[in-house]
């Protein structure tokens, strides 16, 4: 049989087109049959992960559960423990109760017996001072009496010996240490010795003037002394009026008031009136430089400028003709070298020193004492705690807690004692010397005594039959105390108590 070639040919791309087709056929159901397989070899795997890892947590969780149950265990053993300890402890506590109850009981009954006796010894002492009353016919205040007399008479010499020797002890320890800082004190600060005083008396060229300050029917004299608030003394005194008032700052207005209406020559109410205004800015400049060259001088900056005025009023007022302003100034300086010499803060001591007086500038203005006025000037513009309390305490009117009022008050006695310093009226003068002979007089056993040194000693004779050297000291001791207590006087004064024993006999 013949074929067509292209038939043929048909026949061949037909066989290879189908050949084709069924090979790739078998390849896709190969791969197919290659991807179950795998996917089935990933499941396998995976399933033993899973049976592996389900293993492994119930591992864990079984050696979780056996570690749980062990510290179960330790931790109710430990409670147990522990409950055991708390129940020794409390037994040991009740022993202790019980032993501290016992003792207390004990205590108690012990308490109870002492009383006991000690009511009893009571009242055998009663029944047996009773007896010894009785016996001796003195009662207990007179048996004590008569027993220390008979002590005193035995031990007197030896008392006395004994005194003598620690009162010279210590006078001797307390006079070195004193006098070397009292002397190197006044030493390194020397004062001058003259005094200033407020002048109340104005002199004047003429007596002429007398009738012009009066002026017509007094005018003239009536509004001066109203408007100084100074009385004017017009009396027989040749050339001269005196000016009296309590203020000083008033008076020392009126005094320069006077002058120069006296310079000027027109003397009437209206130039008088002119006149006290130009005196009272010029006496403000006066008290303001007055402080301002105190704190200069002394070396004190920064204190506050209505403090510095009053600080210069000190200048118009005196002490015992001693100017404040000057003397405290002195006790500033003096302070100062015994703080130096004591080793504390010269800052204070000086400052304590300087304002120690403030409060006589106002102390006819308010009611109180210089030194406690003092204390609330300082307070109020804010000095120092302690330079307050120095100038409030150096009186001893506070106690004393810190050495700077100690030190304020021997640097006042130093200004205030040295010679020169102070002065007194005759009648005040006189006065205190009587009032210190009858203060000596007054004491049994004295025969006599005189005030002498000014005042600054009184000497007093005792009757030696009456008064032995025991009772001298005292007498001393006493006398000083009086003197102390009643009677105001500048520095100190001695107490000097002499028995004399003589005895004579002739020989024939």
């Amino acid at each position: 049989m013949k074929f067509h070639r292209k038939e043929i040919m048909n026949s061949l791309i037909l066989i290879a087109l189908l050949t084709g087709a069924i090979g790739g056929a078998v390849g896709y159901v190969a791969r197919k049959i290659q991807s179950q397989r795998e996917a089935e070899g990933a499941e396998a795997k995976a399933a033993k992960i899973i049976d592996g890892a389900k293993g492994e947590a119930k591992d864990i969780l079984l050696k979780s559960k056996d570690e749980a149950i062990k510290e179960k265990e330790e931790a109710k053993k430990e409670l147990k423990e522990s409950e055991t300890r708390l129940i020794k402890k409390e037994e040991a506590i009740d022993q202790k109760l019980e032993s501290l109850d016992s003792r207390y009981k004990e205590i108690d009954t012990q308490r109870q017996n002492v009383e006991d006796l000690k009511r009893e010894v009571l009242k055998i002492k009663g029944e047996q001072q009773e007896k010894l009353q009785k016996v001796a016919g003195l009662k207990k205040e007179e048996a004590k009496n008569v027993l220390f007399e008979m002590i005193e008479k035995e031990e007197k010499e030896e008392i006395l010996k004994r005194v003598r020797a620690g009162e010279e002890r210590a006078k001797e320890e307390a006079d070195k240490a004193a006098s070397k800082i009292i002397v190197e004190a006044i030493q390194r600060y020397a004062a001058p010795v003259t005094t200033e005083n407020v002048v109340t008396t104005v002199a004047l060229p003429s007596d002429e003037l007398k009738g012009r300050i009066i002026g017509r029917e007094g005018r003239n004299i009536q509004a001066f002394e109203k408007i100084t608030g100074v009385d004017v003394i017009v009396d027989d005194t040749p050339e001269a009026v005196v000016l009296s008032c309590f203020d000083p700052v008033r008076r020392e207005v009126a005094r320069v008031t006077l002058e120069k209406l006296i310079k000027d020559g027109r003397i009437h109410p209206g130039r008088i009136e002119e006149v006290v205004e130009e005196a009272k800015k010029q006496v403000g400049g006066m008290i303001k430089e007055a402080g301002e060259q105190a704190l200069y001088e002394v070396g004190i900056t920064g204190i506050n400028p209505d403090l510095v005025k009053i600080l210069g009023r000190l200048r118009f007022r005196t002490s015992y003709g001693q100017n404040v302003l000057r003397h405290s100034i002195e006790v500033a300086f003096l302070a100062e070298l015994i703080a130096q010499q004591l080793g504390v803060d010269t800052a204070i001591a000086k400052k304590g020193g300087l304002f120690h007086d403030i409060g006589k500038a106002l102390d006819h203005q308010i009611e109180g004492s210089h030194a406690i006025i003092g204390r609330d000037v300082g307070k109020k513009y804010n000095l120092d705690a302690e330079v307050i309390h120095a100038i409030e305490a150096h009186h001893n009117e506070v106690a004393q807690k810190t050495v700077y009022p100690a030190i304020v008050q021997a640097a006042d006695a130093i200004s205030s004692a040295r010679p020169g310093a102070r002065r007194e009226t005759l009648e005040t003068y006189v006065k205190r010397l009587e009032e210190l002979e009858n203060i000596a007089n007054s004491f049994s056993g004295v025969e006599k005594s005189f005030a002498i040194q000014a005042g600054r000693e009184v000497r007093i004779f005792v009757k030696p039959q009456e008064v032995d050297d025991l009772g001298a000291m005292k007498l001393a001791k006493g006398i000083a105390k009086k003197i102390e207590d009643e009677l105001k006087y500048p520095g100190e004064i001695k107490v000097n108590v002499i028995r004399e024993v003589r005895a004579t006999e002739i020989a024939k």
